[in-house]
């Protein structure tokens, strides 16, 4: 999936919607727990109904990893089932030593085939390189996250006395690690005051920008901070789309909050992208 791809698939859908598949089987509609596999059979339902509407899909694996071997399954199923041109993510904020790191690539890169992970880099270039060897894969590595935690490390100030941000100096190090074909920065949507300082250091580089919808992001305001002259954005919704009900209609209902969305941005996108 190269970058020309994505934003092929941004101007043809009018959207840079991304679904967060955060399956939790406590919040299955009842009538699938009669599936073999109901998790999957939502995901499916999910994705049938909204693959005409959003670029990409980010599964947070911790959802898959807490039901064992069976959640495995249901996430190697769903993957297998998003179309080939979606963009897939695995949010799974890897990142360790160097050689535990290429095992990781390899599991998520090569046995489940996902365009992407999520990683962090706060154990350093050793800990995400390995992830940027795979040809036609993307790092997405956390910069400026929306949880309140995000306080604690994040925002300290360098001792510099540069008044930069710790955040700021993982983007401006990191950003030398590889390409913007290769490199993507979470950015936290209820941190849209701090995106105009993300994108003057790094201008080109897509930012997937969680925290629209349930948790209080602005889409507007995101889309207005955060936009380059190609978009350059992926906006997440997880619970706000695929719990839009709890009913037998959950998959028309999901459809309808991601259209709801998708008209949204195709607005943005009209009004902030130069070169559509």
């Amino acid at each position: 999936m190269t970058r020309e791809k994505l934003f092929e698939q941004i101007l043809q859908k009018k959207s840079y919607l991304c679904i967060g598949l955060d399956t939790d089987p406590k919040k299955l509609p009842e009538h699938l727990l009669d599936f073999e596999d109901p998790v999957f059979e939502f995901n499916r339902q999910i994705i049938d109904a909204t693959a005409d509407l959003c670029v990409a899909y980010k599964p947070n694996i911790a959802f898959y990893e807490a039901q064992g071997p069976k959640g495995w399954v249901s996430l190697e199923k769903t993957i297998n089932h998003i179309p080939e041109e979606i963009f897939t993510i695995a949010d799974a904020k890897r990142g360790d030593i160097g050689n535990t790191s290429e095992l990781y690539a390899r599991a998520f890169f090569e046995t489940m085939n996902f365009d992407s992970v999520t990683v962090a880099p706060y154990m350093g270039s050793d800990s995400v390189k390995p992830f940027l060897v795979q040809g036609g894969k993307w790092v997405i590595l956390l910069a400026l996250t929306s949880n309140p935690g995000s306080q604690d490390f994040q925002m300290l100030r360098l001792a510099d006395g540069s008044e930069e941000y710790l955040w700021e100096q993982v983007l401006r190090e990191s950003s030398t690690w590889g390409t913007a074909g290769q490199l993507m920065y979470v950015i936290g949507a209820t941190q849209a005051e701090y995106v105009q300082r993300v994108r003057a250091i790094v201008p080109d580089h897509f930012l997937l920008v969680p925290g629209v919808g349930a948790q209080g992001g602005s889409l507007e305001e995101i889309s207005r901070l955060g936009m380059n002259q190609r978009c350059g954005l992926l906006v997440n919704s997880s619970r706000a789309i695929i719990y839009a009900s709890s009913g037998r209609n959950f998959a028309e209902k999901a459809r309808e909050a991601a259209q709801e969305v998708q008209r949204e941005m195709e607005q943005y996108l009209e009004q902030y992208v130069q070169h559509l």
